[in-house]
């Protein structure tokens, strides 16, 4: 099952998509729900973020292969690192190129959405705290990156961080660590990696970022990037394909 945002009567609501149909959501994602009236085809609605998080915490260097290509060290613990929800943009929606860089970057991320406040939460209970999960790209500003030592500004710039379509629910943590991770631009593959080579784990991460930070309902968490991060272009099409949950496709352009 797979839930929504959409605008609706120029007003945002959340629905449910099944074989291609979206259907109003009675009640609360968070909460009980179930399909309600027909919406429409899913491809013909003007989609939204699918959560409205109060905080996405981003996950560094937790594939091996990444942190080598930026002669990196694996760290021993998370290394976590926050982008503001004003960065968030959905499916379909243009990633704008910030006159303050010059090398903006695609990350390829499998993201994880809370489904219940969380709070020192142990790593056996991590999976009750989880809605679902969806495909992001953590967008960088490389250079700022270097340049600042540090990386909010580098991360936090509006548009850099498009996740969606939307939430995929249901699957097992079994199968969510078992889930290949395809970066392209403009059709070409540029990374290629899969959700077992995560460093650490969903449950470990969220026990890590709950025993510092409460995670409230609807707050994402972007779990890394496989290695093959490269430059985005004004007129790029940039798609994050993760499976068994679908395709995030956005446009690069100037703002």
């Amino acid at each position: 099952m797979r839930i929504i945002r959409f605008v609706s009567s120029g007003q945002p609501v959340h629905g449910l998509v099944e074989n291609d149909t979206a259907y109003y959501l009675d009640g609360s994602p968070f909460g009980l729900f179930a399909p309600g009236a027909p919406a429409g085809p899913v491809d013909q609605l003007q989609l939204l973020a699918p959560c409205q998080p109060t905080k996405i915490v981003a996950i560094g260097r937790n594939y091996v292969e990444h942190a080598r290509e930026h002669q990196a060290e694996v760290p021993a613990e998370p290394l976590i690192f926050l982008k503001p929800p004003s960065a968030l943009i959905a499916h379909q929606q243009s990633i704008y190129l910030p006159p303050q860089s010059r090398q903006v970057e695609h990350e390829a991320e499998l993201a994880v959405v809370i489904g219940g406040r969380a709070t020192k939460v142990s790593e056996d209970a991590a999976w009750t705290h989880v809605l679902g999960v969806t495909c992001a790209n953590d967008v960088t500003a490389r250079d700022l990156q270097r340049s600042d030592g540090q990386w909010s500004r580098a991360k936090g710039f509006d548009t850099f961080c498009p996740i969606g379509p939307w939430i995929e629910v249901g699957l097992t943590p079994a199968q969510i660590g078992e889930l290949s991770v395809v970066c392209r631009v403009n059709g070409q593959v540029r990374q290629s990696g899969n959700t077992r080579e995560l460093v650490f784990g969903v449950p470990r991460l969220i026990a890590y970022i709950t025993a510092a930070m409460t995670l409230e309902p609807g707050d994402v968490i972007l779990t890394g990037t496989p290695a093959g991060v490269g430059p985005l272009r004004d007129g790029d099409a940039v798609e994050v394909e993760i499976e068994s949950i679908g395709v995030l496709r956005n446009h690069v352009t100037h703002p």
